[in-house]
């Protein structure tokens, strides 16, 4: 019992992890329908960025603090993904309003090739660290009632908390806020939403910026636990099948999809992978999104699709 949930722990730790990479494709879509294969790219460029002003800060500055170094790093890194946002409408999006799907989809693929170049430019190509002091080492817990406790990672508890904080803070701003209301009224209807006085070139920047800061958190806590290199934008590809999962326009099912996806690979890979000679927890998530993609292709919490003749 014990190692069941020792895995099933680190199986709703990793799903925290990918549900923060999937909410900046959910985001992104619900605004603006556009499906956005650039989020990964984000995700490594905005890790670039923590890490080389991480290094950059103590240099110019002086500081010998790290926790007072890292805190103006993410700020600074911050402040890139707000620029990079802000380009990307104004360059591109803006002039692809209206276009079919296919067109923005390439469009995004465009800019995910544009931002990896870019940032092996300003950043380098090297693997960097990324260290917000979060602890590495693993500790026992819950002895009392299983023999030598439970084994869980601090690290992974740690940063499943910070995923969970963000979740909840961009809750209550869609929920709570004038300027979230306004961003649900323009995923529901773009058309309704300009009506009524909505700028949508102001919304999309606005959501295109808070992806920006979803990849900047997810960038920080994927680089501090695999450090940062380029092998990371393909984290984005580990999202997809939450999203699928989840459903495309739901924010919350990209958080149940991820936890899901997360508990699935973790649990299949100890239990089944002895009997198919391992791996499984490769290609897991994969097969499940196929099947919800031929059963329910709307995915948990997706809007239903209905076609009218």
């Amino acid at each position: 019992m014990g190692f069941f949930l020792e895995t099933l722990i680190g199986g709703l730790m990793a799903g925290m992890l990918y549900s923060l990479v999937a909410l900046g494709f959910v985001l992104i879509y619900k605004a603006s329908g556009v499906f956005n294969f650039a989020q990964g790219a984000m995700v490594l460029f905005a890790a670039l960025a923590m890490a080389r002003f991480a290094e950059w800060v103590p240099q110019w500055t002086g500081l010998s603090n790290p926790i007072v170094a890292n805190l103006i790093a993410f700020v600074l890194a911050g402040a890139v993904m707000f620029i990079v946002a802000w380009l990307i409408e104004r360059l591109v999006l803006r002039h692809l309003v209206n276009q079919e799907g296919a067109t923005l989809l390439m469009a995004t693929l465009g800019i995910t090739y544009f931002l990896e170049g870019v940032g092996q430019t300003i950043f380098g190509s090297n693997i960097y660290k990324i260290d917000i002091g979060m602890p590495k080492e693993p500790v026992f817990v819950l002895d009392s009632m299983f023999p030598g406790g439970l084994l869980i990672n601090k690290e992974d508890v740690i940063a499943a908390a910070i995923a969970a904080a963000l979740v909840v803070a961009l809750s209550i701003f869609f929920q709570k806020t004038g300027t979230g209301r306004a961003l649900r009224a323009v995923a529901d209807d773009h058309q309704a939403a300009q009506s009524i006085g909505i700028p949508l070139n102001r919304i999309w920047v606005i959501v295109w910026c808070v992806a920006g800061v979803v990849a900047l958190v997810a960038g920080m806590i994927w680089g501090s636990k695999l450090g940062v290199q380029f092998s990371l934008a393909t984290v984005a590809l580990r999202a997809l099948p939450v999203v699928i999962l989840g459903g495309l326009t739901s924010v919350p099912g990209a958080i149940i999809g991820g936890l899901i996806i997360g508990v699935g690979e973790k649990l299949s890979e100890v239990y089944l992978g002895p009997y198919v000679g391992g791996g499984i927890e490769i290609w897991f998530a994969y097969a499940l999104a196929l099947v919800f993609l031929l059963f329910r292709p709307q995915g948990l919490f997706g809007e239903k699709i209905i076609d009218r003749v």
